[in-house]
Parts: C-alpha cells; sequence; structure tokens
C-alpha cells in the first residue's frame, strides 16, 4: 500500500473515531445490497426493534417473507418519493405505515418519543462497494437505520490530492444512475472534503455536477481558519458539527428541502425541475442561533443577520 493511502486512510479513521464515540454505528459493508442501495438487515432491525406491533400483524399476513415484503415497498416508496419524504413520514405496507426514522419532538415530555428519537441508528461505512457492476468504492458512507443519506470523497494534501481532485472524482467516477446517486431516491448530499477545505452538492450529474463551498470563510475571504483545537485538520467542523448525530438528524428533520419549480418551455408545455437544497454551513448556524437566543431570551427581540 502507498504512502499516499496510508495518509487518506489515517484520515478517514479520524473522522471514523470521532462519530462511532460520539453516537454512530459502524455497519458493514458487507451488509449493502447494491442493487436496492440499502443495508437490508439494519433497515428490518430498526423496524422490528420500534415498531413491534406492525411488524407482528404484517408477519401473522407474510410470515417469513415479512422482511422482503417491507424491503420491497419501502424500496418502491423511495423510488416514487424519495428518501428525504420517506424518512420524514414512512411508507405504506400492506394498508400500514411503517417509519424509517423517528426525529426528536418539540419537547421532551413524552418518553416514548424520546425512546424511539434514541433508537435511530446512524451508521458509518468505510469503502463501500456500491455499484452492482463494479468495485468501485465510497470513502465513508453514512446511513440513518440502513438508509444511505450522505456520502464523503476525502483527500489528504500530504498526499498530493485536494479537495479539487475529490470533486473531480465525483464528477467523472461517479454515475449518477447508479442505485445509490439516483437524485432524491437514496443519498441527499455529497462532500469533497480534504483537510483545509470543503465543497458540497446535492446532484451528481457527471461533468455538470456543481458544488457549492461549504467552508467557514477565513479572515473576511474563503477558505477556513486554523482549527482552534491547534490540530491539522481545518475541516474538523464538517465531522464535529455538521455530520453530528443530532445534527445530521435536525438537518434530515427540518433543514433539507425538495424544491419544485414549474415553468412553460418554448412551446409553452409546463416543465417541472426538482432541486434540493442544503443550507451552507452560514445560513445552518444562522438559523441554529437565532432559535437558541430565542429559547433563551425570549420572543420580541430583533436581530441581524450578515
Amino acid at each position: 500500500m502507498t504512502t499516499a493511502r496510508h495518509s487518506e486512510i489515517a484520515f478517514e479513521t479520524v473522522i471514523e473515531n470521532h462519530l462511532l464515540i460520539n453516537g454512530y454505528l459502524s455497519v458493514s459493508r458487507d451488509g449493502f445490497d447494491r442493487e436496492r442501495a440499502i443495508f437490508p438487515e439494519t433497515v428490518l432491525a430498526f423496524i422490528r426493534e420500534t415498531q413491534p406491533k406492525e411488524w407482528a400483524k404484517l408477519e401473522a399476513l407474510h410470515g417469513d417473507k415479512t422482511g422482503e415484503q417491507i424491503l420491497g415497498d419501502l424500496c418502491k416508496w423511495m423510488d416514487a418519493n424519495g428518501a428525504l419524504a420517506t424518512l420524514r413520514h414512512g411508507f405504506k405496507c400492506y394498508g400500514r405505515t411503517l417509519h424509517a426514522a423517528f426525529f426528536k419532538a418539540a419537547h421532551e415530555l413524552n418518553p416514548e418519543l424520546e425512546a424511539r428519537y434514541a433508537a435511530n441508528r446512524l451508521g458509518l461505512t468505510r469503502q463501500l462497494h456500491f455499484s452492482p457492476r463494479s468495485e468501485k468504492s465510497l470513502d465513508v458512507t453514512l446511513s440513518l437505520n440502513g438508509i444511505p443519506v450522505a456520502t464523503v470523497e476525502l483527500k489528504n494534501p500530504l498526499t498530493g490530492q485536494r479537495v479539487e481532485d475529490a470533486r473531480k472524482q465525483y464528477k467523472q467516477d461517479r454515475d449518477p444512475r447508479e442505485p445509490i446517486f439516483e437524485f432524491k431516491r437514496r443519498t441527499l448530499v455529497h462532500f469533497a472534503a480534504d483537510t483545509e477545505s470543503v465543497l458540497m452538492t446535492t446532484r451528481l450529474a457527471g461533468t455538470a455536477t456543481h458544488f457549492l463551498p461549504f467552508n467557514k470563510g477565513c479572515d473576511g475571504g474563503a477558505g477556513n481558519p486554523p482549527d482552534p483545537a491547534g490540530r491539522t485538520y481545518r475541516t474538523a467542523y464538517l465531522w464535529e458539527e455538521v455530520l453530528q448525530r443530532d445534527s445530521l438528524l435536525d438537518l434530515l428533520a427540518r433543514f433539507i428541502h425538495l424544491q419544485i419549480d414549474e415553468k412553460r418551455d418554448d412551446h409553452g408545455r409546463k416543465v417541472k425541475t426538482e432541486s434540493m437544497i442544503f443550507p451552507r454551513y452560514h445560513q445552518l448556524q444562522a438559523v441554529r442561533q437565532l432559535v437558541d437566543a430565542a429559547r433563551t431570551e425570549g420572543v420580541g427581540r430583533n436581530y441581524l443577520v450578515e
């Protein structure tokens, strides 16, 4: 193994160790269904644990085929309605609504809701072989209850590769027709990152893929400030703040938005376009700080956001 690859592995390990210590679970890449782009056993374990009554009623109808029926209906629902809507609102299986995730309630007065929220399984998988047709792999894949929601391609400048190489990898070496990358149906956001900078996109489209900066800014300009802890990773906020367990669940529950626009083409026909909106770093922080301020200081105050 080359020194360059060793350096990238070390970078992956830093991220993995932090997330696993802080609420994530390690999900084996061997359990990934490449055709359906889910982790079947994790999906079924979550539903069985959190919704035992619904599971029992379905099992009475389908017996040992219950799991396959649930997985089939889940994938059909995500293909038709998208992963985000399915995670937020659940899906139908033989007339019953099953939940693919549980998000935090507005208050903490209901122990059952708190227990369901705690049961969410945020998963991390390294070097996921995602394609039914090749052995290409993703550096880091994050999943919620067996449904992949985010991918990260990492580069370490010590190896001579930077965030631009990760961007190029997504644009030239990641086929958007792969099940895991199909727009809105599975993964919702993709990060290209090195130790200095982060880029983000919500839709892979080959060479037309458009990335946005996902940096904090530094001294009034682009980039990121030195890490306050004195480490070499200026981008530590990505995994320590943004992808932190409660933060990612909050993003999936409230911040990510499927925007649908309609306009007429040159022939007067209505054309619908869809785009997945993922907040920029400053937008996310501004909203969260305003909410925290309102919670602690009360309503009726004025704020200026620059």
